[in-house]
């Protein structure tokens, strides 16, 4: 018995679906692999409270002004 020969969606490699393969069965297995553990680089390193209490109030007063603008 032969498997289903099917199309990886991330690199269009062609695969066989096996039983028991880890990972989402419309990718290949190399693309199935878990991702690094490692931090991604956009990902802040340290907590401020100081720059997000910052950018919460910015949040707020800009909400504000969009609830509570006087239409003119």
């Amino acid at each position: 018995m032969s498997f289903p020969i099917k199309t990886c969606v991330a690199c269009g490699e062609e695969f066989e679906l096996k039983p028991g393969k880890p990972g989402f069965a419309n990718r290949c297995p190399s693309c199935s692999e878990p991702e690094s553990t490692e931090p991604a680089a956009n990902a802040p390193e340290v907590f401020d409270p100081k720059a997000e209490r910052e950018v919460n109030a910015a949040r707020r007063h800009a909400i504000r002004d969009l609830l509570y603008r006087k239409d003119s």
